[in-house]
């Protein structure tokens, strides 16, 4: 098998598994009577972050830091300004100001801790503990303030598939993400060794962009059916537990020493991505073709960089 061939063998099963278990998980929830939002914050953005959590932890394993820390940055990057940016270009993406003010500023403060942690150089299982528990009291807290408002309820349909089938869906995505994610990071280190490229440019750029699919597939398809309030908490639930779970679960598992490019980069980038989506959500309650074209000419220079500078 080539590494071309392979990693595009394993970014297709990544995808697919990634939407196999988000639709489990939103069909479980939604027989639950889950509202949209919650879905989107919770169910879908852990859905769509498993390929980033299988794809770290292979990574770590392997001892290739720069693809399990750049694929976190580089995923929260692309899902702002990739995702976000061609998801406004094709529908605006209406945003509840309460929602971005409460769930916008968690994850911009979580990114700065995460840049604090980064800048250390070393991130420690301490480091990686207090993650997991500021994601636990996260997902708590969005879970009581949502059933607190009545109006986002959300009621099972009629023809929603039965729990057993939603349950299967997600076991089988579950499976294909795990297999993909080892056949993405094998062929990925491969590549580099050829190309004679760090693991960091490669987890920033390949793996980073593959693993963002599912983030990428999602939004689009939750704008088209005019269900943004899905699509932009879809990113900002992923881009949380990227920061929180992805890496706090990755150093848990196995410490890394964090690349000096990331430290002094990318790291930055990640903030004023997260930063300018707060700001322009927060501002003008959307974000409109015009601000997705700049999130998605801000990636296109920031990918542009990435490969001159490897």
């Amino acid at each position: 098998m080539s590494v071309w061939f392979g990693l595009a063998v394993g970014l297709a099963l990544l995808a697919l598994g990634g939407e196999l278990l988000v639709r489990g998980a939103v069909a479980s929830a939604r027989r639950l009577g889950v509202s949209p939002l919650l879905i989107g914050l919770t169910l879908v953005g852990f859905g769509t972050s498993t390929p980033e959590l299988v794809t770290s932890l292979q990574a770590a394993h392997a001892g290739s830091p720069g693809i399990a820390i750049g694929n976190v940055v580089g995923s929260n990057i692309s899902n702002i300004l990739l995702v976000l940016g061609l998801t406004a270009m094709i529908a605006p993406v209406v945003a509840d100001r309460r929602a971005v003010r409460r769930d916008g500023l968690v994850v911009l403060g979580v990114t700065g801790l995460c840049i604090a942690a980064l800048r250390t150089g070393e991130l420690t299982r301490a480091m990686g503990l207090a993650g997991l528990v500021l994601l636990l009291a996260y997902v708590v807290w969005v879970w009581l303030a949502d059933r607190s408002r009545p109006e986002l309820k959300a009621t099972a349909p009629a023809t929603s598939a039965p729990m057993s089938i939603a349950i299967g869906l997600a076991v089988v995505g579950i499976g294909l993400t795990i297999y993909g994610a080892d056949l993405l990071v094998g062929n990925a280190i491969l590549l580099a060794r050829n190309a004679g490229v760090s693991d960091t440019v490669v987890g920033l750029t390949i793996v980073a962009v593959g693993t963002s699919a599912p983030e990428l597939v999602t939004s689009l398809v939750a704008a088209l059916r005019r269900q943004s309030e899905v699509a932009l908490g879809n990113v900002i639930g992923s881009n949380l537990y990227n920061l929180l779970g992805i890496l706090g679960v990755t150093v848990v598992v196995r410490p890394i020493t964090v690349p000096f490019s990331i430290m002094t980069v990318d790291a930055w980038v990640m903030g004023a991505a997260t930063l300018a989506l707060v700001i322009l959500a927060y501002r003008n309650g959307r974000l409109g073709r015009g601000a997705g074209l700049a999130l998605a000419a801000g990636y296109g220079l920031y990918a542009a960089w990435l490969i001159a500078t490897a």
